[in-house]
């Protein structure tokens, strides 16, 4: 008899935390590796959070929180839909989990049956189909191609959709492209949503505060009030507050909806941790000051980065409206033959070559469903993206 669950065929290591992972052995081995594959904000924790998060624990709040998040941060999370988004939502429509992909997870758990279909745009955020493959859903995936800026064109969308559609999957700003939606581009797709009853939409606003320039962002019930009944809308502290580590991520949906992931979650985990619930309810409910000179910093980073891969021979990089990645295509290095020697048929080796060759860790773009490309995360210092970025032209420049 075997020992492992047929599921776990379907699902596949996250490619980001690989990349991650092989760049943390390299250096422990004494390699000169610069890693731009991790999506975390090199940026501390704010002091007003870590205090409160102190003033917790000193207050005794150490025990077992309810299932779906303490009252607190609960309803800080419906006043902040309401101030940021227009959005109105109960506590009781919130939900709080031990970071943005188990309320995904949870979501997908809670309402999936075999046959289900999630369309779902790429590129897209690994993690995605390998969990809906997990719920026993099948992801349908459409491209978001580099002529349309990586957005998802209406018509694309209503091409995908079918009767056995359960959930539409929206992320921006985009992981991995960056590519965030106006207004209008939201009302585009929403209009298709609108025409079919059956679909229910997950977006994943984790990205929400980190737009540059005049851009503003919006959220699809804010541009759709019809889909209130259908949407739920996913978000978190980790990026924005530069909390990846406490693990904290939330929603707001349909009563039902949450009631069900609830019930998923009550037999999981219970309750995300006590100590960072607490310090998210200050995340949310206090200053926010911070934020917009974060934001200047990862701009001017991500167009020190724009600028000197479109230097790179071969290297083809749109300019990204939010997140802190830029998806530059290598198509035109398909075929060449890197320092190595070895001919690079793939996307996968260029990353594979580059790091060989340079020691510049990135994460190949057929591992987020659309490539030749590859992803570079720009959340670290601008020294370390200047020198990355030398590394790079000098490699493509030496390909032949």
């Amino acid at each position: 008899m075997a020992l492992l669950a047929d599921a776990l065929s379907r699902v596949k290591p996250s490619a980001t935390i690989a990349v991650a992972q092989k760049a943390r052995d390299l250096k422990a081995k004494g390699r000169d590796v610069i890693s731009l594959g991790a999506g975390e904000p090199d940026f501390d924790t704010p002091d007003n959070i870590k205090q409160a998060a102190i003033e917790a624990i000193n207050r005794g709040e150490t025990k077992y929180t309810p299932v779906p998040g303490i009252q607190p941060l609960r309803e800080a999370i419906a006043a902040k839909f309401k101030r940021e988004n227009n959005l109105d939502y109960k506590p009781s429509q919130t939900i709080v989990g031990t970071g943005g992909k188990q309320i995904l997870f949870n979501a997908f758990m809670a309402t999936l049956n075999p046959g289900d279909e999630v369309v779902i745009p790429a590129p897209y955020w690994v993690s995605y189909p390998e969990m809906v493959a997990l719920c026993g859903g099948t992801p349908v995936f459409v491209s978001a191609t580099k002529e349309n800026n990586y957005k998802l064109q209406a018509e694309d969308l209503e091409k995908a959709i079918t009767p056995k559609t359960k959930w539409f999957i929206f992320n921006s700003p985009s992981n991995p492209s960056g590519a965030a939606y106006t207004h209008d581009e939201l009302k585009a797709l929403t209009d298709v949503l609108m025409r079919h009853e059956n679909v229910w939409v997950l977006t994943d606003d984790m990205y929400e505060h980190l737009t540059y320039g005049d851009f503003k962002f919006v959220t699809p019930v804010e541009v759709e009030s019809g889909l209130y009944d259908r949407t739920l809308t996913m978000n978190g502290v980790s990026k924005a507050y530069a909390m990846t580590g406490w693990r904290i991520g939330y929603a707001a949906g349909p009563e039902v909806l949450i009631k069900a992931m609830t019930t998923i979650q009550s037999q999981q985990t219970s309750g995300a941790c006590s100590i960072a619930q607490w310090a998210s309810v200050e995340a949310l409910n206090g200053t926010q000051d911070f934020i917009p000179e974060r934001k200047a910093a990862f701009e001017k980073r991500r167009d020190l980065v724009v600028s000197m891969l479109n230097q790179a021979t071969g290297i083809e990089c749109p300019v990204p409206e939010g997140a802190f990645y830029v998806y530059p295509s290598c198509a035109a290095l398909m075929g060449k033959t890197a320092p190595t020697g070895k001919v690079m048929e793939t996307d996968e080796d260029f990353v594979t070559e580059l790091l060989e060759s340079e020691g510049v860790a990135v994460v190949h773009g057929s591992a987020f469903g659309l490539g030749p490309n590859f992803r570079i995360s720009y959340a670290t210092s601008e020294a370390e993206l200047e020198d990355a970025c030398n590394r790079i032209q000098r490699f493509c420049a030496a390909c032949r």
